[in-house]
Formats: C-alpha cells, sequence, structure tokens
C-alpha cells in the first residue's frame, strides 16, 4: 500500500511538471504570436543572423529595434537588445543564409573550424504556415548600420539625419542627439521633450544623468 501511495505520488508530481511545461510552452507560443503579429501572410522583417540549425534548415535571428544596436561593432553589442526568434527557410533562402554562419560542428566535432555567425543584417519575407512555424523565403543583406571600434554609433543616433554614415563623435552628429537630449517643450505640447533620464522604483524621476540632459530635467 505504502508503495503504491509512493508511486501515486511520483505519478502526480511527474504530470504536474509536464503541465507546467505544457502550459509555459503555450504562454510562449501566445507571448511570440501576440509580440510578432499575424504573419500568416508574407511579412517582411529585418534582423541579424545568429546561429543556422542544419539538421532543420532553420535560423535563429535575432530581432531588435534598428536591427540590432552596435555601438562599437562588437558582436555581443549587435545582439544585445533583441530577441531570437526561430525561422525556417525553403531550399533557396537556406542556401544564402549558409554564407553567413556556421552550419555544422565546432572544433570539438569537426575537421575544421568553419567561420560563426557574421551577424549580417538582413531583410527577410516570412509566412507562419502552422503555429510558430515561420518559414523564411526569401532574404537579402542590407546596409550595415553598426559602429565599428573607434567609431561608435548608437541607436539613438540612427534616429537623426546628422549622424547618417557618420559616427557619435562627428561633430554633427553630436550636436544632433544634444539637439535630441535638451529639445524644449512647446507650449502647444507638439514637441515634447526627455522629461528625466531614470525612473526609479515608485515613479520618482531622476534628471541630469546623461550628457546634455535638458535643463528642465534638472528639477527633478
Amino acid at each position: 500500500m505504502m508503495l503504491q501511495k509512493r508511486g501515486a505520488a511520483v505519478l502526480a508530481a511527474v504530470a504536474l511538471v509536464v503541465g507546467m511545461g505544457s502550459t509555459a510552452s503555450a504562454i510562449e507560443s501566445f507571448q511570440e504570436r501576440f509580440e510578432w503579429g499575424d504573419m500568416s501572410k508574407p511579412t517582411t522583417l529585418q534582423g541579424r543572423v545568429i546561429v543556422l540549425d542544419p539538421y532543420d534548415e532553420a535560423v535563429w535571428i535575432n530581432i531588435a529595434v534598428f536591427g540590432g544596436n552596435a555601438e562599437s561593432g562588437l558582436y555581443w553589442q549587435k545582439i544585445h537588445p533583441g530577441k531570437n526568434v526561430k525561422f525556417y527557410a525553403d531550399k533557396s533562402a537556406w542556401q544564402e543564409l549558409k554564407k553567413m554562419g556556421r552550419t555544422h560542428a565546432g572544433p570539438a566535432a569537426a575537421k575544421e573550424v568553419p567561420p560563426g555567425s557574421t551577424t549580417d543584417l538582413i531583410e527577410f519575407v516570412v509566412t507562419e504556415t502552422e503555429q510558430n512555424h515561420r518559414v523564411i523565403s526569401s532574404v537579402k543583406k542590407i546596409p550595415e548600420v553598426a559602429g565599428a571600434m573607434g567609431k561608435p554609433l548608437s541607436m539613438s543616433a540612427l534616429r537623426l539625419k546628422d549622424c547618417a554614415g557618420k559616427s557619435e563623435i562627428d561633430k554633427a552628429c553630436a550636436a544632433g542627439k544634444q539637439d535630441l537630449n535638451t529639445s524644449p517643450v512647446t507650449p502647444d505640447g507638439h514637441n515634447v521633450g526627455m522629461q528625466y533620464d531614470v525612473m526609479l522604483p515608485g515613479g520618482k524621476t531622476l534628471g541630469g544623468l546623461i550628457p546634455w540632459s535638458a535643463q528642465y530635467n534638472r528639477a527633478h
């Protein structure tokens, strides 16, 4: 009898874990559909190629604002922030993607070590043929927006025409960022500048922490 009770308890625990895993998976699926929208029809997206999966002919692509922030062109700066989303690919798209990343194992299991991901910035067309099964039908490289060592370029600079093709240390780009950070609030509310630099727990705001913080932030 004692063994039967223990066995039942173990089965109940296993069922609970499986149920929780299924629930977590369902929640993640819902979140992905909520975040990325309806892709039941061909949808054009941009992102960076991170990891290739040769077994599924799939790719993990990092999707972030402006294709990723890369202040100095470093690998980790290109992939954070953002979210890696798995996409499958048809034959023609897969042939293009294979040129952008490692397609088989690393040094522990390979006679040669192919190059890793180049974190190429791409534009691709994808269709969700079934839930969370997104298939890329076409892919093309687009001009790089990342900075480079000694020539940093942040995400905020990508919004400014003064920074197009330039780096943060360029005089015109720096002036443009300064204008962005210190823009006054107009009486009609049409131009609402940055009201604070940081919001602390509890909703309290704090200004004056970044270069060129607007004067109306100082009171905070």
